[in-house]
Order: C-alpha cells, then structure tokens, then sequence
C-alpha cells in the first residue's frame, strides 16, 4: 500500500503518524543509543553490520539566506565534515541556485566540492516536479541544469551520470514518467534512488533561521530534535527493508546542503557507528540486488523505494511503528516558510 504524501518546498512529507513517544524526541539528548527502540528484534538487527550511501541534493546549498558570505560558509564547512570523517558521498546540483546569487562564487563553491573528490549529479535547474512542468517541460528542466555542472566536472574529467528527482516525484500519469525515464536512459543518467529519508529539508530552514538570529538555544532544540529522530528513523528504515527483503539492504540516505547538516555530520556518522552502516558509495550501493526490484509507482506523491518496492512486492511497511516529524519542527517549519505547505 503506498500511502499518500502531500509535498513541500524541498522533499516529501509523510501521512500524519505521531504517537505519544514524540514528547520524549525533543527532550532526548544527541546520544544515538538513547533514541533507538530497545525491541529485541532492533537489537539483532543492529549487531548486523550494513553498508550506507549518503548523497546530499540542492546544492550549491538549501539556506533561507541571500548572503553569498553565508553559503559559502555552508559548503565549506559541510565539505570539510565530509572530509573528515572519509565519507565517500555525492551532490546533486540545482543549476538554478547557482544563478540566484553570485554566479561565479556559487561555481567555486560546487568546483570545491569536486576537488574534494566528490561526484557531483543533476536535480534539475529549477527544482520543479513534473507533475506541474510535464514530460517535456520536466525533460527540458534537467538539460537546463546540465551546462554548469558539465563544465565543473570537465577539468577532473568526470562525466555526468546520476540524477536525482526534486521532491521524489518521479512522473504521472505512466506515459510521462516512461518518456521522462527514456530521456534519463538515452542521456546517460542513472537514476538516484532514496531508501532513508530523514526529512532533514524540515528541520533545516528553522534551524538556519535560529543560526542567523543567534538563538544558540532554539538552534540546540533544533539540533538535537533532528539528530534523535533521524536515529529513530534508519532504525525504522531498516526494519522495513527486513520486511520486505528480509535482511538489510544498502541504503541509499537522502541529505541536504544546509547549515544544519554541517554543524551535524560529525554526529550523524556517530548515528551510522552505532547502528553498524559503514558509508559506501553511491555506485557501490546500487550494487545490490533490492535496487533492480521494478518501480511500478505512477502517482503524483514523492515516494521513496522501499515504498515503491512495497507496491510492487504487495508487502506492507511496519507503518504501526513509524514516528513522524515532531510537531514543533513542523510550526518552526510553517514560521519561517509560511508559503510552503
């Protein structure tokens, strides 16, 4: 069963799911152990070591800021986490972005994420879905966002290959999904799955928000509320990847450029430590047999793939034990973003 999702600004939202143990997320602190589930079937699973990707979208960064000085600040710090901890990830571009601000600053920020040794991947120029552009709308939308990003990988003779869907809308009805998906193929891309999302995009804007005021104490709520529900949430991914294929899959973890992410990363590694996912990359994951399971998923939702796979398999998710984003991020969110929905 797929359930339905209604879509904001940078990623999908799920169907309303809070229970009672919200209350405790926001008061729990970093610490990963403290925000797992102490199920003895949680416990087996996580003495079983699994492999982890991790791609980062909207770059060259997701921040409510026009100040060139502060995104800059974002990518460098964000690249310099990455290198640190010895991660083996990938961006995905908004080309868009790029022109938003100061063109030649927001190309050297994207030109310092590959000599740092990370590919770089196409999410379109614009950002849009293609539920409101249509297959050829949606189709001319990520060739408009290929010229930077080729000219950028070109000196590290790097080619174009992955590309990542805005919003995980992948196309509605059939027709325009397989002709946006024979225009991926017949261009060299392959597509960029998402099997973890941790609905960071929401946290993310009220935390940028609380760093630019100052507010060291609403930017510390909002810090450590992401960082226990993210733990919550691979646990839960994990669970469902068993149910459907009966052991762990290797993941592929959607992220955003932010602020957020930066001051968290060293923490977030700390999370995959603790659950035994030993980061990968992108090509390596998408070694695994889960990831030929067919997408037979036409609607107009933005759907993960282990959502997708469910369809296909006719297996439920374990959506009993699902928590969804607590209800003070979600006001934070509404606050600082009111057009969104």
């Amino acid at each position: 069963m797929i359930r339905n999702r209604r879509k904001s600004g940078v990623g999908p939202r799920r169907a309303q799911k809070l229970c009672a143990a919200l209350a405790l997320l926001a008061a729990l602190a970093v610490a990963p152990a403290m925000a797992r589930p102490a199920a003895s079937a949680h416990v087996a699973h996580a003495a079983r070591a699994g492999t982890i990707a991790l791609t980062f979208d909207d770059l060259p960064g997701l921040t409510l800021s026009t100040d060139q000085t502060w995104v800059d600040a974002i990518n460098r710090d964000l690249i310099a986490a990455i290198a640190r901890n010895r991660l083996p990830v990938i961006g995905f571009v908004n080309q868009g972005k790029v022109e938003d601000l100061d063109r030649p600053r927001q190309i050297a920020n994207l030109r310092h994420w590959v000599q740092a040794g990370i590919p770089l991947g196409n999410h379109t120029y614009s950002h849009e879905s293609p539920n409101d552009l249509g297959a050829a709308g949606y189709i001319a939308d990520i060739a408009h966002g290929e010229p930077v990003i080729r000219a950028v990988l070109g000196p590290v003779h790097q080619r174009l290959r992955w590309f990542r869907h805005p919003y995980l809308e992948t196309g509605s009805p059939a027709g325009v999904k397989a002709r946006i998906n024979r225009w991926l193929a017949a261009h060299g891309y392959r597509i960029a799955p998402v099997t973890i999302d941790a609905d960071d995009w929401e946290f993310a804007e009220p935390y940028d928000d609380a760093a630019r005021r100052g507010d060291s104490a609403e930017r510390a709520r909002i810090r450590q509320s992401y960082l226990a529900y993210t733990a919550r949430t691979i646990a839960w991914y994990r669970k469902a990847a068993r149910a459907l294929f009966g052991r762990d899959i290797a993941y592929v973890m959607l992220l955003h450029d932010s602020r957020l992410n930066a001051d968290s990363l060293d923490d977030l590694v700390g999370i995959l430590r603790h659950e035994r996912l030993k980061p990968v990359s992108l090509e390596t994951a998408m070694r695994d047999p889960a990831y030929r399971t067919a997408d037979h998923y036409v609607g107009r939702d933005g759907v993960e793939w282990l959502e997708r796979w469910s369809d296909t398999l006719h297996r439920e998710l374990p959506w009993d034990d699902f928590t969804d984003v607590p209800d003070a991020i979600r006001k934070a969110y509404q606050k600082v973003d009111p057009d969104r929905p």
